[in-house]
């Protein structure tokens, strides 16, 4: 049976078990978009700009575990994927990526719209094709899945020119894939997981730090296992939220630059880290000289590029982490005798209980001004966690890491590696078309949410009723923050003067807007966004000056946290909305609030 090559692409498609595609036609890939519009099978969602086509296709693959798929033009088309490549790439997020390229004869000429995606996108994604030979599509996309959906996942480019999608051949599609230089290696090594099991029966002061490897390979059942069977606290990164219960009492919360004191400071005093599915990023480590400095560490992850890149470990085992956390909980289960001395695990819990009380996660409430924090709060409340939520990048990202507790870490979408500001609503966008009965939010800044606002028109014309919830401060919250702390507040360019009335925006869409001002109205415009079915802005007004604590001030160690504004800070300026000039430095002095 002989098909073109858009037949063969949207055959292949079929039978990988896509039945969602993100994208936005143009010139030489109307041959294949006029295939799509001929078949039921597979859904394309039209998106209002490339990168949005690309974190839908993220937030569906983050959602469902499943393979992300964008189908984009040539030239403008296909370097608008770029920085979700690099999202994708460095959030280890599976994704397929076709771009449209001109026909064969023209590459290299300078054509229309043309561009060199091969050579753009090298270092962006886990592998790309130029195919040249309809003969070879079949076998690329086959491959193309396969390396994007094994060993660290990430995506994968094929560039396909427009004389390919016209040509013909007889079609068949290849059922195994057996690539020669690509075999990820999945059960970790014996004799290492043995080294392993010896160093945790040995340990009195053991911790289990986590991340997006948790997640990816599905082991949050295994880690819950090892953690019960070892009494131990667990803390994540920002991209391992949900891979362990967020209400569980040994879970210590996020680590890091913005973690809670108990984690890292559980993580400074600890004997031994059991790192499972994790990068070690500058974001964690804090000053690596003084990281975990009386602790042997165990590293597990399915990528051995990333064991001993930034931190040296004394026992390392490539290998997927659920198939490892298995024979990990196995080989334990051997031993003779407990595991750990009870009474060690009794001083380690009071040890990690005093920290939480010395410096426990909290702010102040105010009856004036809206808090964000408090906002979170209050979204756990009405939704007990089930909501898939997402976020953009920001002061609103870590508020979110700290004040709303995860459950699942398929419901938690959020851009750690690249930190994307404008990924957070299409990447909503994304899970909501997988998961079209679930509850999805995202939490968004004034300043994030205008990176891809034009995807509310994909949210509406797809009926897709994700709830957009905007922490509203009139700054680009973080690059205040650290103007403050750090530049003697210079407010460069941190003020948002003409930011849009998001109420009347989400109406010009078609889409339904609220505001809240006042603490006592955040309830129940979060009950009216919950209730509708139907995609809406939440406006919420939030204290400008609130800043993220704790917080581990560049170059410093985890253990040299900050909890609250120095005694010097002066009051956030907000001059009159209709003022575009930067705010002036006030000159008013006013004690910083007290925090915890």
């Amino acid at each position: 049976m002989k098909l073109t090559g858009s037949e063969i692409l949207i055959e292949c498609l079929k039978r990988e078990g896509v039945d969602t595609v993100f994208g936005y036609p143009g010139g030489v890939v109307l041959g294949l978009y006029d295939h799509l519009h001929q078949q039921n099978d597979i859904r394309h969602i039209l998106t209002r700009h490339e990168q949005g086509a690309l974190h839908m296709a993220e937030g569906y693959a983050r959602s469902t575990g499943k393979v992300g798929t964008a189908i984009v033009t040539s030239g403008p088309g296909a370097t608008n994927t770029i920085t979700g490549l690099w999202d994708a790439l460095m959030d280890s997020v599976p994704l397929v990526v076709i771009t449209g390229q001109v026909p064969t004869n023209l590459i290299g000429n300078d054509a229309f719209q043309e561009a060199d995606i091969i050579g753009t996108t090298i270092s962006c994604t886990k592998y790309n094709f130029l195919v040249k030979r309809v003969e070879d599509l079949a076998r690329t996309i086959k491959e193309a899945y396969y390396i994007a959906s094994t060993g660290r996942p990430g995506p994968v480019l094929i560039d396909l020119p427009k004389d390919v999608t016209f040509a013909t051949t007889e079609f068949s599609y290849p059922e195994d894939v057996h690539l020669r230089s690509y075999n990820p290696t999945v059960k970790g090594n014996k004799g290492q997981i043995k080294k392993a099991a010896t160093a945790i029966r040995k340990a009195k002061r053991p911790v289990l730090y986590t991340g997006g490897g948790v997640v990816i390979s599905n082991a949050g059942k295994a880690l819950r296992t090892l953690a019960k069977k070892l009494r131990c606290p667990v803390t994540n990164t920002l991209m391992g939220l949900g891979g362990f219960s967020g209400s569980d009492p040994s879970f210590l919360g996020m680590l890091g630059m913005h973690g809670t004191y108990k984690a890292n400071m559980a993580m400074y005093d600890s004997d031994l880290v059991i790192a499972v599915g994790v990068r070690f990023d500058d974001r964690v480590t804090g000053k690596v000289d003084e990281f975990v400095p009386n602790a042997k560490i165990i590293h597990v992850d399915i990528d051995p590029t990333s064991i001993r890149k930034n931190i040296h470990v004394d026992i390392p085992i490539v290998g997927d982490v659920s198939s490892v956390l298995a024979d990990l909980i196995a080989e334990l289960d051997k031993a003779e005798g407990p595991l750990f001395d009870p009474a060690e695990r009794e001083k380690w819990e009071a040890q990690i209980a005093a920290h939480e009380a010395e410096h426990p996660l909290g702010y102040t409430q105010s009856s004036e001004t809206i808090k964000p924090q408090f906002v979170l709060e209050k979204l756990y409340e009405l939704t007990r966690g089930n909501a898939i939520v997402s976020t953009d990048v920001g002061q609103h990202q870590m508020f979110t890491a700290l004040y709303y507790k995860f459950e699942d870490g398929r419901k938690w979408l959020t851009s750690g590696g690249l930190g994307t500001m404008g990924y957070g609503f299409p990447a909503a966008l994304g899970a909501q078309a997988a998961f079209p009965g679930e509850r999805v939010i995202t939490i968004s800044g004034d300043g994030s949410i205008q990176m891809n606002i034009q995807e509310l028109a994909t949210a509406v014309i797809n009926e897709l009723p994700v709830k957009v919830i905007i922490l509203n401060n009139h700054y680009l919250g973080m690059v205040r923050q650290w103007q403050q702390l750090f530049y003697k507040e210079n407010y460069s360019q941190s003020y948002l003067a003409s930011t849009p009335d998001f109420v009347k925006l989400a109406e010009a869409y078609g889409a339904v807007g609220l505001r809240a001002t006042k603490p006592e109205e955040v309830e129940g415009v979060l009950l009216e966004a919950l209730r509708v079915n139907q995609p809406v802005i939440v406006d919420i007004q939030v204290d400008p000056s609130e800043n993220v604590y704790p917080m581990v001030p560049a170059g410093m160690a985890n253990h040299q946290m900050v909890f609250s504004d120095p005694d010097d800070a002066h009051p956030v300026p907000v001059p009159d909305r209709n003022d575009k000039k930067q705010p002036a430095k006030t000159s008013v002095k006013a004690s910083a609030e007290p925090r915890g």
